[in-house]
C-alpha cells in the first residue's frame, strides 16, 4: 500500500519509515503507526514527532507489541487499548497514543455516558440472523458496486474504500477479504476482514449497510460469516475498531462475545467528523 492516497474522500496516505508502516494526513489529523518494526526502534519515534510537528497533526496513534510498550511510555505515549494474544496468539498489542494537541484528549460527558451504557450490555448472546438474505465473499468484478455502496453510507472514511481501484488492489494483494450480503440480486451490505497472516490476527471492519435495511442484524450476519471463515483459516485473534457514536455496531460485537479493550480518543475521521473509537477483541484459540 506504499504511497496510496485516500482518493476523493481521504487525503491521508500510506508511507514507510524504515520498515515501519504509517498512515498520515490532514483528513484524520494524525499519524497512525500501522506496523512497528523493532529494528527501527529509537530512530522511529523522533521521526514521528518531527513529522507530527511539521504537519500540525494533533495525535499519533501506534499499534505496538507489548514488549515495545516501555519505549513508547518513555517517549510520552499513553496506552488507550490492549489486545491480548494479538501476535500469533502469544504476545499482546497496545494502542499507544501521543497527543500533540492536548485538547484532542477531551471526551464529552455524553460520549462517556454512551460508553458506560454499552459496557452494561450482556456479553455473548449472539445475534438473530435475518431471513431470505445471502452472504458471500466479494470478487474483483464487483468492486464498482462495492465502492458505490460505500459512497452511499460514508461521507468520509479513513481508508479509500469508496475507490474501486483500491478495493481491487487489496483483493489482489490478499490483504483483505470483503464480504457482502444480498437481498435477491441487490447488494445491501458489506464488511471486510483485514488480514495479518504473519501475526495470525484479523480486523473485522468496513461494515456498511444501506439505510433502508438497517435494524435487521445484517452486521451480525456478516460478522458470523466472517468469523467462521477466519476460524477455518486458523486466525487466532479477531478485533475491531468501532465508532463510539454508533451503539448498534458496538452491541453487535458485544453480543457476539467480543471483549471491550479500550477507547481511542478523538481518533478517526469518519462520516465527516473526528470520532472516538472503541476497541473490541475475541481470541478464537483460547
Amino acid at each position: 500500500m506504499n504511497g496510496i492516497t485516500g482518493g476523493k474522500n481521504s487525503m491521508d496516505r500510506i508511507d514507510y519509515i524504515g520498515k515501519s508502516c504509517i498512515q498520515h494526513g490532514k483528513d484524520n489529523n494524525r499519524i497512525y503507526l500501522l506496523k512497528y518494526r523493532e529494528e527501527d526502534g529509537n530512530g522511529l519515534l523522533p521521526r514521528l514527532d518531527e513529522m507530527a510537528c511539521e504537519n500540525g497533526y494533533g495525535k499519533i496513534i501506534a499499534k505496538v507489541p507489548a514488549s515495545a510498550q516501555p519505549l513508547f511510555l518513555q517517549n510520552g505515549y499513553q496506552p488507550e487499548a490492549y489486545i491480548p494474544g494479538f501476535f500469533d496468539g502469544v504476545e499482546g498489542m497496545f494502542f499507544m497514543a501521543k497527543y500533540m494537541d492536548t485538547a484532542r484528549m477531551t471526551i464529552p460527558t455524553e460520549a462517556l455516558s454512551v460508553l458506560a451504557g454499552l459496557l452494561s450490555w450482556p456479553n455473548g448472546n449472539g445475534v438473530s440472523k435475518a431471513n431470505k438474505l445471502s452472504t458471500g465473499i466479494m470478487n474483483p468484478e464487483q468492486t464498482g458496486e462495492m465502492a458505490a455502496l460505500y459512497r452511499q453510507v460514508f461521507k468520509t472514511y479513513p481508508f479509500p474504500i469508496t475507490d474501486a481501484a483500491y478495493l481491487k488492489q487489496t483483493m489482489d494483494e490478499g490483504t483483505v477479504i470483503y464480504y457482502g450480503v444480498w437481498d435477491g440480486e441487490r447488494l445491501i451490505g458489506l464488511s471486510s476482514a483485514e488480514l495479518d497472516r504473519d501475526a495470525g490476527n484479523a480486523e473485522m471492519t468496513d461494515f456498511a449497510v444501506l439505510p433502508e435495511y438497517r435494524g435487521q442484524n445484517l452486521a451480525g450476519l456478516l460478522l458470523e460469516t466472517m468469523e467462521e471463515d477466519m476460524a477455518k483459516l486458523s486466525f487466532k485473534t479477531l478485533y475491531t475498531i468501532a465508532r463510539l457514536n454508533n451503539p448498534g455496531m458496538n452491541k453487535t460485537f458485544i453480543k457476539q462475545g467480543y471483549h471491550y479493550s479500550g477507547l481511542l480518543k478523538n481518533n478517526t475521521n469518519i462520516s465527516g467528523q473526528i470520532e472516538s473509537m472503541t476497541v473490541f477483541y475475541k481470541n478464537l484459540m483460547l
